[in-house]
């Protein structure tokens, strides 16, 4: 059952076949390891779920993960099944028999892992039994639902806060993708957290690009976007029920695999569509944001958005669910103008003024970030809070492809002397609508009431399009030359820098508007690979994910496939080095992968690819590459030199040295540590033991690294 080496590298390469850590998972899982409570803020993809996986195996008892999700705890409990991992779930999609059978189980300690929904925690005999099942961590996914002020919040979820009353000794580990500072103070508050280790990650998905394309003939924008995708899985989202149900429909007419999803289907059909989409024998999801929350497919290789999203944070989320596997991925959002007049007519018919006010302030800056000429990825970033380091992130359509641009001093001294005079001879201030009208020299009943037919900025603007005043409009008030209002009219004023602007008659560059065709961004960091191997199998892994009942990536994701592609292996040892494959898939399926890419290759040549190399193993076994770091650590060269030599990681020639301590190698420990940090270190680990560097980390005032730490931590062991 529960795992008794401390060794994190080891379990996370022997189960779940990874070589390394994602940012962050390591520190969280040793605080947690340690016994503190943990706050985890990790992005979409940033690997939350393995935070508490690697803990439960390694620190023994029951984790219980608390899941707002039934889709989600059968698609993760199904995960770590097929890894070796004993996991199962409690929910209202099970009978009677199934659930008697489960409670048994747990009742005779046969489970590391029980994923189980707040409503059903709370119950008081549940919460008895929970007593006599030995829990060591409470794990809270989805965290943000217990807050009022998070984007999903859960009545339900309130009631976890007696918890800590039952549990008083117990850790908790509360995880969420989306939470901003308000409400990560909130969930810490109301789990009565004690001191909580706080991590929290970059917002920004290296692997997404980001695309804006003008609104044009939407449908054939986005067939040919399917079309140029080759049968990948992709979600389009749409703002109506009706408009899932009409892509869907037209996608399929056309030789795409497509099928909606929406509130307004019945229960059974979302899931059947849903679980169609999840096993690959549906390509394309149309639907609506009622689709997406706890769907943990790694290879949705693009995300579309048909209509303007309601708010960042909502676009943000969905387009993350693009490319959790780390694989380039594509975001396309088609924006029109038109959108955003459509959604402002329905905030306005909100009876709630605060709440009209909120959704018109996000309104204006999804519109903004869609209009904005600038790298997608720093807008995005500086919205969270995040500074992106660089000007040209390399993956968005502004960055790649930068719009084009145009003196607008004029037309901007236009724009602005038009708001100034009519609130000089109104006395109350305008929408960018009737300030395009009056420019444009419109004839309405409004414009005669006002006498705005008698300014002198009326009917001025006849070079532009009614349409390209109101981007020009937009952009002024995203350069702060305007501030706009965010209620009901969002009515215009002159800043104090557009004023200066009017006065200096300093030039002034504006951007052409978004327009379609949309330009494809290149896809950076692609796994290039022997194609029609990758074809052959993902045909193989189709066929055992269909024999076992499991979406095909619980077999294997793409990423393994790719490299599986591109480095042929044919031995046990090198086809454990594939990222994802553990000891339980390296037994149960290396024979038929290696099997078909042996076939393969009796019919066709290998490909040569650049920079092939062996994928760097991690983990307990001695392996050739292993074997090159410590010829050369023995030649006399120390850690840095050879890390430079081999062009891999500080991190992973430390964990190469120490798997050398492990294996009784005769190194001087002296040329690493050195003697007096040694007997600190000694001292540390007596008093806090092996299983948590991190708490031997802080034990020790955090100056050593723990690459230190975990060489040391070898050494010890190996000494008794």
């Amino acid at each position: 059952m529960a795992e008794d080496s401390p060794d994190l590298f080891g379990t996370l390469k022997r189960v779940f076949g990874y070589e390394s850590f994602r940012p962050l998972q390591e520190s969280i899982i040793t605080d947690s390891l340690a016994g503190r409570d943990v706050f985890a803020l990790l992005p979409t993809g940033g690997g939350k779920s393995l935070c508490y996986q690697l803990s439960a195996l390694i620190r023994g008892g029951l984790t219980v993960v608390v899941s707002p999700l039934i889709a989600l705890m059968k698609d993760q409990v199904d995960a770590l099944q097929s890894a070796g991992v004993a996991a199962t779930f409690l929910n209202s999609s099970l009978s009677a028999d199934e659930s008697r059978a489960r409670l048994r189980a747990l009742h005779n300690h046969e489970f590391d892992l029980l994923y189980v929904a707040p409503e059903r925690l709370m119950l008081p005999g549940f919460l008895q039994d929970l007593q006599n099942w030995h829990v060591a961590l409470f794990a809270i996914d989805e965290a943000h639902c217990i807050s009022e002020w998070g984007h999903d919040f859960r009545p339900e979820y309130r009631q976890l806060a007696n918890l800590r009353e039952q549990f008083p000794k117990v850790p908790f580990m509360a995880l969420t993708a989306t939470a901003t500072e308000r409400v990560k103070n909130d969930i810490v508050k109301q789990l009565h957290m004690h001191d909580p280790a706080i991590a929290v990650a970059s917002f920004n998905r290296a692997n997404l690009s980001y695309r804006i394309s003008g609104k044009q003939k939407a449908y054939d924008q986005v067939l040919n976007h399917v079309h140029s995708q080759r049968g990948e899985s992709g979600i389009v989202y749409c703002q109506a029920r009706k408009t899932a149900e009409s892509v869907a429909r037209k996608l399929s007419l056309d030789g795409v695999a497509a099928a909606p999803y929406h509130a307004g289907m019945s229960a059974e059909d979302r899931s059947k569509n849903q679980e169609a989409f999840l096993r690959d024998e549906v390509h394309v999801i149309c639907a609506t944001v009622a689709f997406g929350m706890g769907i943990n497919k790694p290879n949705v290789r693009y995300v579309i958005h048909y209509d303007l999203p309601k708010n960042i944070e909502s676009y943000y989320q969905e387009t993350g669910r693009a490319g959790r596997d780390g694989l380039p991925s594509d975001c396309l959002l088609l924006f029109s103008s038109g959108d955003r007049v459509k959604y402002a007519r329905f905030i306005d018919e909100k009876t709630d003024p605060n709440e009209r006010e909120i959704a018109h302030t996000q309104l204006e800056q999804i519109v903004h970030y869609a209009e904005d000429a600038n790298c997608r990825r720093r807008h995005l970033l500086d919205y969270f809070g995040e500074t992106y380091p660089d000007d040209n992130c390399g993956a968005c359509d502004n960055c790649l492809n930068p719009r084009e641009t145009f003196n607008g001093t004029v037309s901007a001294q236009k724009f602005l002397s038009c708001v100034y005079r009519i609130k000089e001879r109104s006395g109350f201030s305008v929408g960018i609508g009737h300030v395009v009208e009056v420019l444009s020299g419109a004839e309405t009943e409004k414009i005669r009431r006002w006498g705005h037919d008698k300014l002198s900025t009326y009917g001025i603007g006849k070079e532009h399009s009614r349409k390209e005043w109101q981007s020009i409009g937009r952009e002024l008030v995203r350069l702060g030359y305007l501030l706009q209002d965010s209620g009901k009219f969002s009515t215009l004023n002159i800043s104090s820098e557009g004023y200066t602007f009017l006065k200096s008659r300093e030039s002034l560059e504006l951007t052409r508007p978004v327009a379609a065709p949309e330009v494809r961004a290149q896809r950076a960091g692609e796994i290039e690979c022997d194609d029609s191997l990758y074809d052959r199998l993902a045909k193989l892994r189709k066929q055992l994910a269909d024999e076992r009942g499991v979406p095909p990536y619980i077999v294997f994701s793409d990423v393994s496939l790719r490299q599986m592609a591109r480095y042929y292996p044919q031995s046990a040892e090198e086809f454990s080095r594939i990222s994802g494959v553990g000891e339980k898939k390296l037994k149960e399926f290396g024979e038929a992968f290696m099997e078909s890419i042996e076939e393969h290759l009796e019919t066709y040549p290998k490909h040569q690819f650049q920079d092939v190399a062996p994928i760097e193993p991690t983990g307990s076994k001695r392996t050739d590459t292993v074997e090159e770091t410590l010829k050369m650590f023995q030649s006399g060269m120390d850690l840095e030199e050879i890390a430079a030599e081999r062009k891999l990681k500080a991190g992973t020639i430390a964990t190469h040295i120490a798997t050398g301590f492990e294996a009784g190698q005769d190194l001087d420990i002296n040329r690493v540590i050195e003697p007096k940090a040694q007997n600190e270190m000694a001292m540390a680990f007596k008093k806090t033991g092996f299983a948590s560097l991190g708490a031997t980390f802080r034990a020790l005032g955090e100056r050593y690294d723990y690459d230190q730490l975990k060489i040391y931590r070898a050494y010890l062991q190996k000494q008794g």
